[in-house]
């Protein structure tokens, strides 16, 4: 089964041209803003999985191909152990639909706006868009609400995917994404202003080289002009095109755009794809380091099992309540915790009377244990609660389709909400069951019809039973947490009536329960395929087990039973209803769409009640098998009973568009069946049956309205123009005059003021407008969602439907500036020899800032990398707060990636990588030092590199001298070099702002020289010598080197203000060789722009102005040996101008220089 399924726009046949933009959904030989997407978040859900796993040690062998599917990804992502004949990715892919509606609704609110396309060479108002965008999403996920972060990261996918179309990024030759369009802080280069011209007309319809020359020449960047009602654009410039667009109907014609294949640069349409694939991939890259690993994969919606949902009264009655559900939720926890059946998630909404909430929502178990453990029965007062209000947070904070179990004994306070409460039910599609005790004073049959119907709506049951059987009643709590659970079959009959239902059984179901609820005078018969039978008197029989609590009938179905047709047959005058569930990995999700007349002209995704009489289209997606065929999508409704036949299309990876022809006014669920040859043997076929849990009901009014505030700030007041009509065969009443009752409420209960009515008067063309209007205060929290219902009915009070908007709260972002690293010292004893690679470690000590503008470093987190990062902060010079970092690794991994993430989700890294040699630990000798090695070491510095401001540049050296030998060394003069040696020259480089500037030289010790020309070393109390130093030290006199050794020659090296320079050095003794070396080396001349062996260039920045130091670098001869060394003590001294006093440098220096003479 592939993956790629969400639908929100379905562009009709031959409208290509109609679209400015990549088409959003479905096209037949071009990439989508669907397809770009899915695959995109795919393969970053895939890294993530694949990096957690081998950070626990774990193997992963799922390999990124051509094409990943849902399911790949959901398998290589599950937990170990887990039976993958019960894996679902319908969670995970009702996840991804979030994400491309998100996308696609970009092209229907802001269909017209050049910045959310990059038209009209809005590229600063395009980045504007992302950049916000992004810190919305941030700080949506930091308050885990993860659906309306989906949502809002859909919509800055699509804007960041159209510059790759719009723009002439690709036309300019460029391979890799433009950073600069997710980070703030980065100009953006090269753009054209509006009186440059950018194309000339294209000729003969074909538009390939109609960008002009001059613009390519000089990297200029461009993108097309685009409007629907006006041809006029500035003078010379490029347009999208395409027939839609006027403007390039206008000189110069034509157009740039690479939407599809069709387009006016149609033959770059897949390199513009590519690039915003890679795009998307390092927009979600910078997001994962944001918030996380474990957040990321939340926000993907990545997940094997549901959601633990409570909503519980707190009145006093409720004693025994509220300590069963303590039990019942904490045996679920205990069973299940560190398995892959553990809930993905745990939510708790506690009511009472006046007050409800607040929800909190954590994957923190043991958390959610003690909010329930604080929870106790008190107060109340009059029985009433508010049951709905606290029902309301729950459906609106919990992610879509997740089963909500309400504790109550008491008559909702709030019946006034029924209609938002189903409205939300209708919108998330949950299950909503309610656990209805009998208090001291029974409920009454109007108050508990209350909460049957919102169970009905919602596809799940009202259970009521006395307190004393409840733990009986709750084993339903546990059912719904197993794994990949489906409905089978669901029907509910009110008033009540004999029947006779009948449900498939087919191979890949496991743990088939049926719940049957009704008065006790219900009686029933259960058959089996085979024609075995067990009555409703039977608690164990030959079919299932049974329990009985209230009235809640539960039946087990025995394990051996076979697969096929069976029946169920009630006999009951009074309401009552039966719902079939099991574990499989078959299964299906939709969504309702509905005619688009807007530029796009397609399908569009229906909030709301489809209209009676009208045409209908499902999107359906069906997971869990590649070898399966759908022969029938029905909705049915049993009042009737009712069945309307849909037109089946496939779409292609599991997708199929149905349609169905002027639906009958009713109350629908949607009912598939079909054939899975992958269930039994390949020789025969399997029959399924799937249902959806929650009823399509129908409408003759329509409810729209505007939603184009996506993110609000906090202290803002907002408003939301909706408009009501009354419809008639699915299309609005032109003639129609009538009077609605409106109702708005917003989960958040924010201040907002409505119209309690709104009349469609005569001549308005059967239309009423309103607005409804609320203040966000200004103490609301950055990342805050909200979720706002407005309602319409008609005047009989016998109809009504809704408009849900979400929106998110978002604090405006000044802090755009990523938190940065100063390298202060590196440390190691690692050898080059692997085997010994877990007996060594390597340190490595940086300091990280946010400055002091900053809003602070939130975490710090290691991105790459297997050591132990200890942390600790302290106050810089100027007040700003300094975190110091400690890393430390074995030698088998000798590489860091370190990430320091602000309050604002701004991302600095700082990268490290150890090399290996067969040196002693690290002593770092000053850095003006001007005397000359003890050995003939090759070095790698930077010659008069000059760096710009916020620009680290870090000089590390490794010297490593001789051992002490009783023989002579030899001098290292050319001139008796029986060779030629090799001279590696580096000129001068450039190191451009925010980049660090590494360069780590090595010196390598020569052989031990023959016993020509010893020399006595002089030694001083300041710096010790080897311990294997009983004899004298080689000279460095050029006169009798037997080998002209290797050379670089380094200029000096400058820095610029605001810019550290360290060098650190190495110094081991190589043991005794009697040997002379033969090694003939070469000279050779590097010339500029060349890049020296064992310099390394990284991103690092520090906000501390520093001092201009220049280093004059000292050419130093190496000679090609093989040594053995011995550990010395490292010492280290850091010449950045923070540790040694001037004295102590000069001191050192002269130290230094008596030993090498």
């Amino acid at each position: 089964m592939t993956a790629g399924l969400g639908v929100v726009l379905l562009m009709a046949a031959g409208l290509s041209g109609l679209v400015h933009c990549f088409q959003p959904l479905f096209s037949s030989n071009s990439s989508t803003h669907r397809d770009i997407t899915i695959t995109a978040v795919l393969r970053k859900t895939f890294e993530v999985c694949r990096d957690i796993t081998v950070s626990e040690g774990r193997e992963f062998n799922l390999t990124i191909g051509d094409v990943l599917t849902t399911d790949d990804v959901q398998m290589a992502c599950s937990s170990p152990g887990n039976s993958t004949a019960l894996l679902s990715s319908v969670i995970f892919q009702t996840s991804l639909f979030n994400m491309v509606f998100g996308n696609a609704r970009v092209d229907v609110v802001y269909d017209l706006s050049e910045e959310h396309h990059f038209d009209d060479e809005t590229f600063q108002g395009g980045r504007d868009v992302i950049t916000a965008g992004v810190a919305a999403v941030k700080a949506i996920v930091k308050q885990e609400n993860f659906v309306t972060g989906r949502w809002t990261l859909g919509q800055v996918c699509h804007t960041l995917q159209d510059f790759y179309s719009h723009s002439n990024w690709v036309e300019l030759g460029k391979k890799a994404p433009y950073t600069a369009l997710i980070i703030p802080d980065q100009p953006l280069k090269n753009l054209t202003d509006r009186s440059t011209p950018t194309c000339s007309s294209c000729e003969e319809g074909k538009c390939d080289n109609n960008i002009l020359p001059f613009v390519l020449q000089q990297g200029l960047l461009t993108s097309g002009y685009f409007s629907i009602f006006s041809s006029e654009k500035p003078a010379g410039k490029c347009s999208h095109g395409g027939s839609f667009d006027k403007t390039s109907e206008q000189d110069p014609t034509g157009g740039i755009s690479k939407d599809d294949i069709r387009s006016s640069h149609g033959s770059l349409h897949k390199a513009a794809a590519k690039l915003a694939e890679d795009a998307t991939l390092e927009l979600l890259e910078d997001i994962r380091v944001a918030v996380g690993d474990r957040s990321f994969l939340r926000l993907m919606g990545l997940s094997q099992s549901s959601v633990l949902c409570f909503v519980i009264d707190t009145t006093g009655s409720m004693r025994t309540d509220i300590a069963e559900a303590k039990r019942v939720s904490f045996s679920i926890i205990d069973s299940k915790r560190g398995t892959p059946q553990e809930p993905s998630a745990y939510i708790l909404v506690p009511f009472n009377d006046p007050g409800f909430g607040p929800l909190t929502i954590t994957t923190n178990a043991d958390v959610f244990k003690d909010n329930i453990n604080k929870l106790s029965a008190r107060g109340g007062g009059d029985i009433p609660e508010l049951s709905l209000s606290g029902l309301q947070l729950a459906l609106t904070g919990a992610p879509p389709s997740t089963e909500i179990f309400v504790f109550t004994d008491a008559a909702a306070k709030d019946a006034h909400l029924k209609s938002t409460i189903i409205a939300l039910i209708e919108s998330t599609k949950s299950v909503v069951t309610f656990m209805l005790t009998r208090a001291p004073s029974p409920m009454s049959q109007a108050d508990a019809q209350l909460y049957r119907d919102l169970a009905q709506a919602s596809g799940g049951l009202a259970i009521e039973v006395t307190k004393s059987d409840l733990s009986v009643a709750t084993s339903i709590t546990e059912d719904s947490t197993a794994i990949a659970v489906v409905t089978v079959f669901q029907v509910m009959k009110n008033p009540g009536r004999p029947d006779h239902f009948t449900f498939i059984v087919d191979g890949s179901l496991r743990n088939v329960i049926v719940y049957v609820t009704g008065d006790s005078s219900l009686t029933f018969i259960l058959t089996s395929s085979s024609g075995l039978s067990q009555t409703s008197s039977q608690s164990s029989g030959p079919l299932a087990s049974s329990i009985t609590a209230g009235n809640l009938r539960r039946l087990g179905l025995n394990t051996d039973n076979q697969t096929g047709s069976w029946q169920i047959s009630v006999d009951s005058n009074s309401p009552y209803s039966v719902k079939v569930i099991g574990q499989s990995s078959l299964n299906f999700i939709y969504y309702l769409l509905e005619a688009d007349e807007g530029a796009h002209r397609g399908l569009n995704l229906k909030e709301g009640r489809p209209l009676s009489g009208g045409n209908l289209s499902l999107l359906v997606f069906v997971a869990g098998s590649d070898k399966l065929k759908v022969s029938e999508v029905i909705l049915f409704d049993s009042s009737g009973p009712t069945e309307v036949n849909g037109s089946i299309q496939l779409m292609g990876r599991g997708n199929f568009l149905v349609t169905f022809s002027r639906i009958p006014a009713g109350n629908y669920v949607v009912r598939l069946k079909g054939e899975d040859s992958s269930a039994t043997s390949m020789s025969s076929k399997s029959s399924f049956q799937r249902q959806s849990s929650t009823l399509i009901r129908t409408s003759n009014i329509s409810v729209t309205a505007q939603d184009t505030n996506t993110n609000i700030e906090p202290g803002s007041t907002i408003s939301f123009p909706f408009t009501v009509a009354t419809t008639n065969r699915g299309v609005v009443d032109n003639s129609a005059t009538e009077t609605f009752t409106v109702r708005a409420n917003n989960d958040r209960s924010y201040a907002s003021s409505s119209p309690s009515t709104v009349t469609a008067e005569p001549g308005s063309g059967g239309t009423a407008n309103g607005t409804v209007t609320f203040t966000v205060p200004g103490s609301a929290v950055s990342g805050t969602d909200v979720t706002l219902t407005i309602e319409a009915e008609n005047a009989a009070a016998s109809d009504f439907n809704y408009a849900v908007l979400r929106f998110s709260v978002v604090s405006k972002v000044t802090d755009t500036t990523p938190p940065e690293c100063r390298v202060s010292s590196t440390s190691t004893n690692c050898t080059s020899s692997h085997s010994l690679c877990s007996s060594s470690h390597w340190e490595f000590i940086a300091n990280f800032t946010d400055g002091i503008n900053g809003t602070g470093i939130d975490r710090i987190v290691v991105v790459k990398g297997n050591g132990t990062l200890n942390t600790s902060t302290v106050a810089g010079a100027g007040g700003e707060k300094i975190t110091v970092i400690t890393y430390s690794a074995s030698c088998c991994a000798p590489n860091v990636v370190l990430a320091a993430v602000d309050n604002v989700g701004n991302v600095g890294q700082c990268e490290r990588q150890v090399r290996e040699s067969t040196t002693a630990p690290t002593m770092t000798p000053p850095a003006t030092s001007p005397v000359t090695p003890t050995t003939t070491p090759r070095m790698t510095t930077i010659p008069a590199a000059t760096t710009s401001p916020r620009t680290t540049t870090t000089t590390e050296s490794t010297t490593t001298p001789p051992a002490t030998s009783p023989a002579t060394s030899p001098a290292t003069s050319p001139a008796t070099s029986p060779t030629t040696p090799r001279m590696t020259t580096t000129p001068a480089t450039t190191t451009s702002p925010r980049t660090t500037t590494t360069t780590e030289s090595t010196t390598t010790p020569p052989a031990t020289p023959p016993a020509t020309s010893p020399v006595t070393p002089t030694t001083t109390p300041t710096m010790s010598p080897p311990a294997t130093s009983p004899a004298t030290s080689p000279a460095t006199s050029p006169a009798t080197s037997p080998t002209t050794p290797r050379m670089t020659t380094t200029p000096a090296t400058t820095t610029t203000p605001r810019t550290t320079t360290t060098t650190e050095s190495t110094t081991t003794p190589p043991a005794s060789s009697p040997a002379t070396p033969t090694t003939t080396p070469h000279m050779t001349t590097t010339p500029a722009a060349t890049t020296t062996p064992r310099m390394t260039t990284t991103t690092e920045s520090t906000t501390t102005p520093h001092t201009t130091t220049t280093t004059e670098s000292t050419t130093t001869p190496r000679m090609n040996t093989t040594t053995e060394s011995t550990t010395t003590p490292a010492t280290t001294t850091s010449t950045g101008g923070h540790t040694l006093s001037m004295s102590r440098c000069l001191w050192i220096t002269a130290a230094v220089y008596l030993l090498w003479k």
